[in-house]
């Protein structure tokens, strides 16, 4: 079941070790209750960079 979907530019793309990135976007303005946000971990090769906008999606399986 789709909990959301949601498009969003990457802010910033984090380096956490040898094996991984950790992409980031998180508004500004944290009290605006229409902005969403996250932090994911990915595999390292992913090519994504700050700028590059990415669809993120949530499901319950």
């Amino acid at each position: 079941m789709k909990i959301i979907e949601f498009e969003a530019p990457i802010e910033f793309v984090a380096t956490i070790n040898d094996h991984k990135d950790c992409l980031m976007s998180q508004d500004k303005n944290y009290e605006n209750p229409d902005v969403l946000w996250f932090n994911i971990d990915v595999p390292k090769g992913h090519g994504v960079r700050a700028g590059d906008r990415v669809r993120i999606t949530v499901e319950k399986i």
